[in-house]
């Protein structure tokens, strides 16, 4: 079986699929608080007890791939990977094989999440296509007819613009963010949530109307991620809701790396009774495009 992990800012998103299908099918996931501060045995007694409820024995999973964006446990993770399942995690990073040209001006500041989104999205989707991410940020992936990643846009997401108006608005208390059954409120609860719905709705709208005004094509349009569901219903644009479309990007990078070794770990080489140490060389990008 293969874990797929999608470590963001707000949340943590686990995958389990089996390999043994074709196309591999996801058996189970999850979706967790991303902790900066949870030791490597806080976080592998959490994986482990998950599995369990599920009746999974971890022993099952012979591949782990890791996208994340949150740097500071990268290394903890990797840790958990080799402390409770034995296995050193593939990450998405520069010099993995991505099978997507990535045509911005530095492919390598693009985050490991868009790059999931865009792969998984053209190979379910076909191109040219639009994925909308609604995470702690909203981005927005742009992707050609030739499977090309054209580029994007980040918005503050919908949780962290409602959290700015809270905090600098004294008199304003927090309300549950959810559409309201019409824009003109007469209290101020409603007053707050109409704004904040409706408000993030035109943003969303507004800048795909104008990514579709530069792109000049009829593109599918793919929302994923946390808020996707209470937002994209109200959308002008959006067709579709994939809100495992991260995990299916993660598998299908696993594919196209699944006979690659991590890059820059050392290995131990075992030549009949001596043992030797070499360094894993990197993963080379596939001829004709941009590292992502």
């Amino acid at each position: 079986m293969l874990l797929a992990l999608d470590v963001g800012n707000t949340n943590t998103k686990l995958g389990l699929y089996s390999l043994a299908a074709e196309p591999a099918t996801l058996a189970a996931n999850w979706r967790l608080t991303t902790h900066r501060t949870q030791t490597v045995d806080e976080y592998g007694a959490l994986f482990i007890n998950l599995f369990h409820m599920k009746g999974i024995d971890p022993a099952q999973v012979k591949h782990i791939i890791i996208s994340s964006v949150v740097p500071p446990i990268d290394s903890t993770l990797r840790q958990v990977c080799e402390t409770y399942f034995h296995i050193e995690p593939l990450f998405v990073e520069p010099g993995i094989k991505t099978g997507m040209p990535v045509l911005v001006d530095n492919p390598t500041e693009l985050g490991a999440d868009r790059l999931c989104d865009s792969i998984a999205a053209f190979e379910k989707y076909g191109g040219p296509c639009i994925v909308v991410d609604f995470g702690t940020a909203t981005k927005f992936e742009v992707i050609s007819a030739r499977g090309e990643y054209l580029g994007g846009a980040i918005a503050p997401g919908l949780g962290i613009s409602a959290d700015a108006l809270f905090s600098h608005a004294a008199r304003l208390t927090r309300v549950d963010i959810k559409r309201p059954s019409k824009v003109i409120g007469t209290n101020t609860i409603g007053h707050l949530q109409s704004g904040i719905f409706f408000g993030y709705i035109g943003l969303v709208d507004g800048i795909i109307e104008r990514i579709l005004g530069e792109l000049n094509a009829q593109p599918r349009i793919v929302a994923t991620g946390g808020l996707a569901r209470m937002i994209a219903a109200d959308s002008r644009y959006i067709q579709e809701i994939d809100e495992m479309l991260t995990l299916e990007g993660l598998r299908i990078l696993f594919e196209r790396n699944r006979n690659v070794r991590p890059r820059g770990r050392t290995h131990e080489i075992r030549t009949g009774s001596d043992t030797q140490r070499s360094q894993t060389p990197r993963t080379e990008a596939n001829v004709g495009e941009r590292q992502a």
